[in-house]
C-alpha cells in the first residue's frame, strides 16, 4: 500500500480523481496531447492565461530566471488561487527536455513555489530519462502513440489555418473549420480512432480547408513573416505575447513551422550524445528506431500538404543540412541549430521577413540565434531578419515598435 501522507506523490488511485494540468507551450497541439493522454486514462488539462499573477509570486522566483519561468509559473500560481479548482484534486505537469537551459531546473522551482505557498500537491516531470518518477504516473505506448498522431493532426491544422487564415474572404471561417477539426480528431484520438494510416484523414481535413473561400496572393498582397525561436517563447501565445493575432491585425501573413522537427531535433541530440558518452548499440537502435518513425510522420504530413499546394516544413535531413555549414549539429544546447534551420527553411520558401524570438537573459537563445544573424544576412541579403527579445516587465508598446520596425 502507497504511503502518501502530505499528498505530494502522484498515486495510481489519483487517475480517477485528479486533474493533471500542464503549461500552455504548444497552443495548437494541446487539446491533442490531453486526448493521447486520456489514453492512459489519465485527464489532462492546460493552464489558462491570466492577467495578473499573485503579488508573493515575485518573492518566490529569483528575478534572473527567464521571462518563460515568470510566464509559466506565474499562470500556475494564479490557476491554484482560482476558486473554481478543487486544489485537493490537482495535479502539476512540467515537461523537461532536459540540456543547459535553465528551464531544467522548472520542475524543482515549481515544486518549492508550490510549497511555501502551502499547497501539498503532487508535482509531475514529463521527461523519458526516468528521472523524478511517482508511482502512479506511467507513459505507455499507446499513449506516445496517440501523442505523435496528436501532433502531426496539429501540425497540419496549424500549416493549414495559418496559410488560410489571412486570405479568408469570410472573418472567422478559417477558426470555424479549424475548431471542427480539433474536436473531430481529439475525439478520434480519445478512442484510439485513426492513429495509424492517417494519410486519408488527412486529405478529408485539407479538402474541408479548401472548401473555405479566399483571396489569392496576387488579389490580397500581405507581408510574409516568419517566426521561430525558442520553443515557448515561439509556440506559446502566453510567451509570444499573441504575436501571431497581433501580425494578423496589422494585415500580415505569419507563419512557424510544426512540432515534429523539433521532436525529431531532441531525438536526435539524445543520440548525439549517447554516442559521445559510448552508448550500446541497443540503445543506439532504439533512438534510430524513434527517429525514422517521426521522419516517417512528418513525410506524410509534409506529402499532403504539397499536394495540395500548401507550404510544408522542410524534413529533418534537409533542414540539418541548411544549418551544419554554419553551425555545427552538436551545437544542440536549447533549440541549437534548429532554430538557424527554419529560418532558413522559410526564407527559402517566401518568407522574406524572419522574426527569432526568445526571452529576455537567456544566454542559450542569445548565441544560437543573435549569433548567427550576420551570416544569415550575407546568405540572404534580400532578407529582413530580426531577433525580437520577450522581457516579463517588458512595455507593450516598446514590443510592438519593434516588431513593426522588425517587419518593415
Amino acid at each position: 500500500m502507497e504511503m502518501n501522507k502530505d499528498n505530494t506523490l502522484f498515486t495510481k488511485r489519483m487517475k480517477k480523481t485528479h486533474t493533471i494540468y500542464m503549461p500552455d507551450m504548444l497552443h495548437y497541439h494541446n487539446e491533442l496531447l490531453s486526448a493521447a493522454f486520456s489514453l492512459g486514462g489519465y485527464k489532462l488539462d492546460v493552464v489558462p492565461e491570466y492577467e495578473h499573477f499573485p503579488a508573493e509570486m515575485l518573492s518566490l522566483i529569483n528575478p534572473s530566471y527567464c521571462t518563460c519561468a515568470m510566464d509559466i509559473i506565474g499562470n500556475l500560481m494564479a490557476h491554484l488561487k482560482n476558486p473554481d479548482i478543487d486544489i485537493n484534486k490537482v495535479a502539476i505537469l512540467e515537461p523537461q527536455a532536459g540540456g543547459a537551459c535553465r528551464a531544467g531546473n522548472y520542475y524543482d522551482l515549481i515544486i518549492q513555489c508550490v510549497k511555501k505557498s502551502g499547497y501539498r500537491i503532487p508535482v509531475l516531470s514529463l521527461n523519458f530519462s526516468g528521472a523524478e518518477s511517482h508511482s502512479g504516473f506511467k507513459i505507455t505506448p499507446m499513449m506516445l502513440f496517440g501523442a505523435v498522431a496528436g501532433v502531426c493532426y496539429a501540425d497540419l491544422l496549424m500549416a493549414l489555418f495559418q496559410q488560410i487564415r489571412p486570405y479568408e474572404k469570410e472573418k472567422g471561417a478559417t477558426k470555424r473549420v479549424y475548431d471542427k477539426w480539433i474536436k473531430a480528431l481529439s475525439e478520434d484520438v480519445s478512442a484510439r480512432r485513426n492513429l495509424f494510416f492517417r494519410e486519408k484523414k488527412y486529405q478529408e481535413i485539407i479538402d474541408d480547408f479548401l472548401e473555405i473561400p479566399r483571396f489569392s496572393r496576387e488579389e490580397k498582397t500581405l507581408k510574409r513573416v516568419g517566426i521561430c525561436g525558442e520553443i515557448y517563447i515561439k509556440c506559446s501565445p502566453i510567451g509570444n505575447r499573441h504575436l501571431e493575432d497581433f501580425l494578423y491585425e496589422n494585415n500580415m501573413e505569419s507563419r512557424m513551422e510544426g512540432f515534429l522537427n523539433y521532436c525529431t531535433y531532441v531525438v536526435y541530440t539524445e543520440m548525439k550524445s549517447a554516442e559521445l558518452k559510448g552508448a550500446s548499440k541497443a540503445m543506439l537502435k532504439a533512438y534510430a528506431f524513434a527517429m525514422n518513425y517521426l521522419i516517417g510522420a512528418q513525410t506524410q504530413v509534409r506529402k499532403a500538404l504539397l499536394q495540395n499546394g500548401f507550404l510544408a516544413d522542410g524534413l529533418f535531413e534537409d533542414m540539418r543540412k541548411k544549418a551544419t555549414p554554419i553551425l555545427s549539429e552538436y551545437y544542440n544546447i536549447g533549440d541549437g541549430w534548429l532554430v538557424m534551420a527554419e529560418a532558413m527553411d522559410m526564407i527559402e520558401q517566401g518568407y522574406d521577413k524572419i522574426l527569432i524570438v526568445h526571452p529576455f537573459g537567456c544566454l542559450v537563445s542569445h548565441v544560437a540565434e543573435r549569433g548567427v544573424l550576420k551570416k544569415l544576412r550575407q546568405l540572404y541579403p534580400g532578407a529582413n531578419i530580426n531577433t525580437i527579445e520577450y522581457d516579463y516587465e517588458q512595455s507593450k508598446a516598446l514590443r510592438e515598435s519593434r516588431i513593426m520596425l522588425a517587419t518593415s
